[in-house]
């Protein structure tokens, strides 16, 4: 998922230890592989373990960012095919 901030960055930035939170319990779910913010800070990467994007948007409903307005996802496919993730599985 690639999120685009919808409002000034002290805005978001008011939520981000509640997307933090957020991020924390998907990625004890296993479904959190990987994220981060964008350099520069105009949004982030959330790299999911889901099958479809209908899933990944599911997932990523009750972020903090999503809820409070702040921010937006989109989905995008990805299937590693070298470096650290290329034979990846969740624990």
């Amino acid at each position: 998922m690639i999120s685009t901030y919808t409002a000034p960055l002290d805005e978001v930035d008011q939520v981000r230890d509640a997307h933090l939170a957020f991020l924390d319990e998907k990625e004890a779910a296993g479904l959190v592989v990987s994220a981060g913010r964008q350099t520069p800070p105009n949004g982030g990467v959330v790299i999911l373990d889901v099958a479809t994007e209908a899933e990944a948007f599911a997932v990523m409903a009750d972020d903090p960012y999503v809820t409070a307005k702040v921010g937006e996802y989109r989905a995008v496919g990805f299937n590693p095919s070298r470096g650290v993730l290329q034979n990846w599985k969740p624990a």
